[in-house]
């Protein structure tokens, strides 16, 4: 939802940074270089990244890895068509678009195995079903539309009769202060940053009101790197399924792992959103990246019937999730 359109221009490192230490490099052949693109500003989302990162399990796999954050709306998708990064992590509502568009982009990894995607209410708003009539925010990229629709509908309520004004992401502040009485927003980042704030605001999880269990964020690349270097790719997807086991099994380790990559990240909120964000991170045997066709087609229904995209996309098309389908090493 909020993935690819970020308002504020904010670059965590140059093409030459954030890759891990070449001193490590073992004596075997030279790790070959990639560079991926994060969906936001580093957070705890992220934090299987930066575990990935900080103890050099991409060198294990061969590769050396440089990630940055976009600074732009389009940025992922526009550097990964022009081939200046190698991968990306694209919100799902947003690989569908481009795919829609034309663009030959391709998901290979599943970052979270669960929607993101949430509406924030007042404390005077006990369910979905009070929102009609009322005002709600929203961001202004299409899936927020969707998101909210489907809430309100799986909540018993007119989602026609809920009024909305676009507020960017000021969803926080305007949710404080009252200028709107709900907000669509991702739980695990607005959601735990209003609860440090005031408590008592309720959090309406899209995929408890209809929508499918979906993976949110997606590690994509193009068709066309997937076929030209087939072993690239499955290396960073060993290397990051790695960093995401290694965050599953030791979260506080994992924290300072992203904290010292990024030293502007406030401790409390990192270890607040990671204890939420844990259950997301695994699927439901409890692997972590892994991509699930029918859960995908579901939402592949679910997308076209709330207008994201005016049908649904094709899955088979759309995803590989051959590069998960066994365990990564630990």
């Amino acid at each position: 939802m909020r993935a690819a359109t970020i308002a504020t221009a904010l670059i965590v490192c140059l093409l030459a940074g954030c890759g891990s230490d070449t001193s490590t490099t073992s004596s075997a052949a030279p790790a070959r270089p990639a560079t991926m693109i994060l969906d936001f500003t580093p957070n705890a989302v992220h934090a299987g990244v930066y575990s990935a990162l900080a103890r050099y399990y991409d060198r294990a796999h061969g590769v050396r890895l440089h990630v940055i954050a976009p600074t732009a709306s389009t940025d992922s998708i526009k550097l990964l068509e022009t081939g200046k990064v190698d991968f990306a992590i694209l919100d799902i509502h947003d690989l569908a678009i481009a795919r829609q568009r034309g663009q030959d982009i391709v998901g290979v990894m599943a970052i979270v195995e669960r929607p993101l995607s949430a509406v924030i209410a007042a404390p005077g708003v006990p369910s979905p079903k009070a929102l009609p009539g009322k005002t709600v925010g929203i961001t202004g990229v299409p899936s927020d539309t969707a998101v909210l629709r489907s809430i309100v509908a799986g909540g018993g309520g007119d989602p026609s009769k809920v009024k909305t004004i676009t507020i960017g992401f000021n969803a926080v502040a305007d949710l404080l202060t009252g200028r709107v009485a709900a907000a669509t927003a991702f739980w695990n980042d607005e959601g735990q940053a209003i609860q440090s704030k005031r408590p008592g605001f309720h959090i309406f999880r899209v995929e408890n009101y209809g929508a499918p269990a979906y993976p949110e964020l997606v590690l994509t690349t193009t068709r066309r790197t997937l076929e030209r270097d087939p072993g690239l790719t499955r290396d960073v997807v060993d290397a990051l399924r790695q960093g995401y086991r290694f965050t599953v099994a030791h979260p506080a380790a994992s924290a300072t792992d992203l904290e010292r990559l990024n030293p502007a990240l406030d401790p409390k909120l990192v270890s607040a959103q990671l204890q939420g964000l844990l259950p997301a991170f695994r699927a439901a045997d409890g692997g972590v990246g892994e991509l699930n066709l029918a859960t995908l087609r579901a939402w592949a229904a679910w997308e076209a019937r709330f207008g994201i995209v005016p049908r649904p996309p094709d899955v088979a098309r759309a995803f590989d999730p051959s590069l998960t389908a066994t365990p990564a090493s630990s």
